[in-house]
């Protein structure tokens, strides 16, 4: 059983939700980010999404895309955002973290040399937003071979059979993406979501995390209420941007909203 399941059922036995947080590797500055990982975990992520610099991350609004920008000018690579999870490792070794990105610097690198590489880091899963199901096997069986859990996107337009078959090739988790547009959009319809999810939960093999749209306690509790976990990234990374240059600022900025969010969801679940 892997990190993700793992986090899951222990989750599930405490009664809690999952609360992941993303960042983007190298984001505003290399140094800043492994300390970054763990002051989220302190303060109740229960999962990191670490955000692989890339030059046209296309799933992205302005605010995660400056992100990738301040990363891309420290040069930050796939191998680096690598090197920092195994950095990681050396101090928690039960946080599951996931590389959200996009295939093309995996495809750059090779498939089986990713995938040996990212789980000797400790890299636990990957979601690839520009990797459909249909295009995903030959990555998917490297990634598996080496314990690794593909995880997939369904869409507030995904129709039931395609949604079948999305949780069929999904592990770890499945990814709910709750609106129709980027990352940091402002229009998070929750009842919409709270719909939508209960009907995935009926045939879901997997458990289902929503992400997109969710800024602060009350969002993250709102999808909490029907979903397995609630994912915040544009929230955190707006902090990086207004911090960029106090680091001790940014870790207090962010230690207060992952609690805010932790909390807030604590109590509905």
């Amino acid at each position: 059983m892997g990190r993700i399941t793992d986090c899951f059922q222990r989750l599930a036995g405490t009664g809690q939700k999952a609360l992941v947080v993303y960042v983007v590797a190298g984001d505003p500055t290399p140094a800043t980010t492994v300390p970054l990982m763990h002051t989220m975990v302190a303060n109740g992520a229960s999962m990191i999404e670490l955000g692989v610099p890339f030059t046209d991350p296309e799933a992205e609004g302005p605010v995660i895309q400056l992100a990738h920008e301040r990363a891309m000018r420290h040069r930050v690579s796939l191998r680096d955002t690598m090197n920092m999870v195994a950095a990681f490792r050396e101090q928690d070794q039960s946080t599951p973290v996931v590389l959200m990105g996009y295939v093309n610097p995996i495809e750059a690198m090779g498939y089986e040399k990713f995938a040996s590489l990212a789980a000797a880091a400790g890299v636990d899963g990957t979601i690839l937003v520009n990797v459909p199901p249909e295009e995903g096997l030959v990555l998917d069986t490297a990634l598996l071979a080496k314990g690794i859990d593909p995880v997939y996107l369904l869409a507030p337009t995904t129709p039931e059979a395609r949604a079948r078959m999305i949780f069929e090739r999904s592990r770890g988790f499945t990814y709910y993406v709750s609106l129709k547009g980027t990352t940091g959009a402002g229009n998070l319809d929750v009842g919409e979501v709270q719909e939508r999810v209960a009907e995935f939960k009926t045939y879901a093999t997997t458990p289902v995390v929503v992400g997109f749209g969710i800024k602060d306690g009350v969002t993250a509790a709102q999808v909490a209420e029907v979903s397995d976990g609630a994912v915040v990234g544009t929230a955190i990374v707006s902090l990086m941007a207004a911090h960029e240059q106090q680091p001790e600022q940014l870790a207090e900025a962010v230690a207060a909203l992952v609690q805010e969010m932790r909390t807030a969801m604590d109590t509905v679940s």
